[in-house]
């Protein structure tokens, strides 16, 4: 009998102001399109879910990463379809890592974080990941 994937559900609301809340609660987030269009929400959902993905593998291997990261996007009309898009989309994470682990422990790492990104994985055009750890920019 073939074994069935995990399953994870994500629910969100937008009111008739389209403040968004989540089902998990939390702050709402405003309907404030000239500081947070849903453009900046995807590249935000990006930078955290690769963190987040990141961090849960580091942990696994008995480490606790300082990091953070910052996106840019590129918006225009993709050739293949003519129909506005994502077509680049850059990441930088920063990591500080402690004890150090090996190089190849760290591109390991960084392997599984951008694979097990749900996001970047959803997104057509292929984020180009940066990653910087221990001060170290890591080909």
């Amino acid at each position: 009998m073939p074994t069935r994937a995990r399953t994870f559900e994500y629910d969100v609301s937008l009111d008739r102001g389209w403040t968004a809340r989540s089902s998990k609660g939390g702050i709402a987030i405003p309907n404030e399109e000239e500081e947070w269009t849903p453009e900046h929400l995807v590249l935000a959902g990006l930078c955290r879910c690769t963190l987040t993905s990141f961090r849960h593998h580091a942990r696994r291997a008995g480490l606790e990463p300082v990091a953070s990261a910052s996106a840019h996007g590129v918006v225009t009309r993709r050739e293949e379809d003519g129909r506005f898009a994502f077509v680049e989309v850059a990441v930088a994470l920063h990591v500080t890592l402690e004890p150090a682990p090996a190089p190849a422990a760290v591109r390991e790492l960084i392997a599984k974080g951008e694979r097990d990104c749900f996001v970047g994985a959803s997104l057509t055009a292929k984020p180009d990941y940066r990653w910087t750890v221990n001060g170290e920019e890591i080909p």
